[in-house]
């Protein structure tokens, strides 16, 4: 027994620092890589290969909605490598669920047109849309889990903050990607086969996230529950059970965060090249500016979380967000330019105030013995309230009632958050990487 538990710690002792951290920021990278060129797919190119026998604006709804079926499939691939990442370990699972993740998204950029097959090309659309879905369910809380339950007490937010990184980072690369493809192909090359690029080119990031996470061994947190035999059998029902109260209110606390991000950029995408008179390349630069933004508050959000508490500076940024809401007409229904892009900063930056620390609040909250399972699952099952249908649903309110309704939505969702937040104990103090 003395040997065996001097063997795990040599292990564990050997994931160092720079390792873990990379580890977690390359599998986020990647997954929102995948997750950004299928959502500026959806709106810019989808709709003419996959629904041309639609209208314009039925084509891009429909669109929109096989966006909308990873969102689905999220929580039930959370479900899945929650329990894998419960009763396995933390490596094995982050492993499989990247691989889920990167072949489908390849799938998509190999799949033939309606123009080729008919019918059938939307549903294999929809289908490699569910298995992006399924992988993502388990690689963005296995990733915020590699980085906190690898860090040191008093660290695990700026630690936590690491993972989350890798939405900008890959939104840069997506929508970075496009630009190029826009400025050095014709629209015809680009309609016919350049859209294609990004996806297939995916597989050279898949493998080394591969790379990596192969190296790397089990946290420190999860080493505890193994050395001790206090592996959950059916994690799911332990939450679901136990900590219902946690995963709702986790669930409803991160709405605010998908909701700002999806109005600020696949809605205003959307709104900005078909309502506005922007062409891609003009509002996909203006987004990709703005990201910068992003990635510059997650930084913040941080420091923030370790000095005041996760749930001080969380409130604090819904109300912002709250705010926000307000300027969403005057602001994107201007068309100016620098109106415009004051609107993407604002909302960008707000997006990495409450994304930043939200990972590290969903993981804290649970236990580790089913903290996988836990956190998966209220991130994902927030997707579909916050993320799924926010584009859909925000293109009817505008098409509806206008840019004002669309801003309320969010203001909505905000204090919704906010008051979930409320209800959430303080975890900054907490020695939760004990707490089995």
């Amino acid at each position: 027994m003395s040997s065996s538990t001097t063997t795990v710690t040599t292990e564990v002792a050997s994931n160092s620092k720079v390792r873990v951290l990379f580890a977690s920021l390359v599998g986020t990278t990647i997954e929102f890589f995948d997750f950004y060129i299928y959502a500026t797919a959806a709106v810019l190119i989808f709709p003419h290969l996959f629904f041309p026998e639609s209208s314009d604006s039925a084509a891009v709804l429909k669109s929109l909605a096989t966006f909308a079926i990873a969102f689905i499939a999220r929580p039930i691939g959370a479900a899945i490598f929650g329990h894998l990442g419960d009763r396995i370990g933390r490596k094995a699972t982050l492993v499989a669920a990247l691989l889920t993740m990167g072949i489908s998204t390849v799938c998509i950029g190999l799949l033939p047109t309606y123009a080729q097959i008919g019918l059938a090309a939307p549903l294999l659309l929809a289908l490699c849309r569910l298995g992006q879905g399924l992988g993502l369910g388990g690689e963005w809380s296995g990733a915020v889990l590699l980085a906190t339950e690898n860090a040191p007490e008093g660290k695990r937010a700026w630690y936590g903050m690491f993972p989350q990184l890798g939405a900008p980072i890959g939104f840069i690369l997506a929508t970075g990607s496009f630009l190029l493809l826009n400025a050095f192909m014709s629209e015809q090359d680009f309609m016919t086969w350049g859209w294609r690029i990004p996806f297939i080119s995916s597989a050279v990031l898949v493998l080394v996230g591969l790379y990596i996470r192969l190296k790397l061994h089990e946290t420190p947190a999860f080493q505890k529950v193994l050395n001790k035999q206090k592996e959950v059998n059916v994690p799911f029902k332990e939450v679901m059970t136990k900590h219902l109260p946690m995963l709702i209110l986790g669930t409803i606390a991160a709405i605010c965060t998908f909701v700002v991000f999806y109005l600020t950029t696949v809605f205003a995408l959307t709104w900005g090249t078909t309502q506005l008179g922007y062409t891609r390349g003009e509002f996909l630069q203006l987004q990709l500016v703005a990201t910068l933004c992003f990635a510059a508050f997650i930084p913040v959000s941080a420091i923030l979380a370790e000095k005041f508490g996760r749930k001080t500076t969380s409130i604090a940024v819904c109300v912002l967000s709250a705010l926000f809401g307000l300027c969403f007409a005057p602001l994107l229904g201007s068309g100016s330019p620098i109106l415009v892009f004051l609107f993407l900063c604002i909302g960008l930056s707000i997006m990495g105030l409450t994304y930043g620390p939200i990972g590290t609040v969903l993981s804290e909250i649970f236990p580790i013995s089913v903290r996988y399972t836990g956190s998966a699952l209220t991130f994902n099952l927030a997707g579909i309230f916050g993320a799924s249908f926010a584009p859909y649903i925000a293109t009817k309110l505008a098409e509806s009632y206008g840019l004002g309704a669309v801003g309320l939505y969010l203001s909505l969702a905000s204090i919704l958050s906010l008051i979930a937040f409320l209800l959430i104990r303080e975890t900054k103090n907490d020695d939760v990487n004990n707490q089995i």
